[in-house]
């Protein structure tokens, strides 16, 4: 029988950039800081929250973005996966996740419906 994952697993991955806190979220888990999320967890695969503009870091990188399905339609999300040299570069990985974090900051919040 699986346990719970450990919430601090990726405490040494993002010590360069400082404390997240890991969500349960859908059919994964959200990875925040300072309360935004900046990232989700699915199937043991780290994606990080992207703009137009970040994207292109991952997509030159061949990263793939998150699916889901919404109305029997299968539509890329604004997250991608992490570049795996990134797991070794906890320097790099940090700057990375420092604009995931941004993108997170500078989107909208959403209003809620009375």
């Amino acid at each position: 029988m699986a346990g719970k994952p450990d919430p601090h697993r990726f405490d040494d991955l993002f010590g360069s950039f400082g404390p997240v806190q890991l969500r349960r979220l859908f059919s994964g888990e959200g990875v925040y800081a300072d309360g935004l999320i900046i990232g989700l967890v699915v199937d043991q695969r780290l994606y990080l929250k992207t703009d137009a503009a970040s994207r292109a870091a991952f997509i030159a990188e061949s990263c793939k973005p998150f699916y889901f399905r919404k109305d029997g339609k299968r539509i890329a999300s604004s997250y991608y996966a992490l570049p795996e040299r990134l797991y070794d570069e906890p320097e790099e990985l940090a700057e990375w996740a420092r604009q995931a974090q941004m993108v997170s900051r500078a989107k909208p919040k959403k209003k809620k419906r009375k």
